[in-house]
């Protein structure tokens, strides 16, 4: 439990809370014995996690209206997102999960993933209260939005660039992890995206979700593609 608060940069002062967050209710069902499984931290975290992201973008988009701020919020709290979120600090190697979801693969699926993102985060607003549950949030949010104002971080250069390599069928696209820097809670991700075996763009990001975007914006710059 250590490696991993020091991995949310958070040191619990109740650790069963911790521990109860970690608990899949394929666990819970299994060994039973009054051990209750992440469902209610969940719940609470779900709130916890949309007022935090929606203040933080209410602030930031001053200018944007309802319907843009209800987009944003959207796709950062997403199931996506938030197992994105969650492999960032490994969380799957600290899941309780029965014998039958360890075999199925559960600590890699996104679902377990993203619940288990908002249950450590109910956890820690439970344990130290908001202002240090915003913190934790915000250190995934800022990175998501990381240099860049709304309209760019949110438009998907990946599938644009796709759209125009398809009218040619032999041509492919491949992304390729090509470097990797930092400490493991605030890493650089360098891509390549490559049009058969050339490098046609290269991108850098706090994630290799963003990194592949921006190496995708660069391709379509160099292809004269109006973004």
């Amino acid at each position: 439990m250590n490696t991993l608060q020091e991995k949310l940069q958070y040191t619990f002062k109740n650790e069963d809370l911790l521990i109860n967050a970690l608990t899949h209710s394929s666990y819970a069902n299994e060994v039973r014995n009054g051990v209750s499984s992440n469902e209610r931290l969940e719940f609470l975290g779900d709130s916890v996690l949309s007022i935090i992201v929606s203040e933080y973008i209410y602030k930031k988009f001053g200018d944007l209206p309802e319907g843009e701020l209800t987009k944003i919020r959207a796709s950062l709290v997403c199931e996506k997102s938030l197992c994105l979120f969650s492999r960032e600090m490994d969380l799957g190697q600290y899941l309780r999960l029965g014998k039958g979801e360890e075999k199925g693969g559960g600590r890699e699926r996104d679902s377990i993933l993203a619940d288990a993102f908002e249950a450590v985060l109910a956890a820690i607003y439970l344990d130290g209260g908001f202002e240090v549950a915003k913190k934790h949030v915000l250190r995934f949010i800022k990175d998501e939005l990381y240099n860049h104002n709304e309209a760019e971080t949110f438009k998907d250069y990946k599938t644009a660039l796709q759209e125009i390599i398809q009218r040619n069928p032999e041509e492919s696209v491949t992304y390729i992890l090509t470097n990797e820097t930092g400490p493991d809670h605030d890493k650089v991700f360098e891509v390549e995206v490559r049009l058969n075996s050339n490098t046609i763009g290269r991108g850098k990001g706090k994630n290799k979700k963003q990194a592949e975007q921006f190496a995708a914006k660069e391709a379509l710059q160099l292809m004269g593609a109006d973004i």
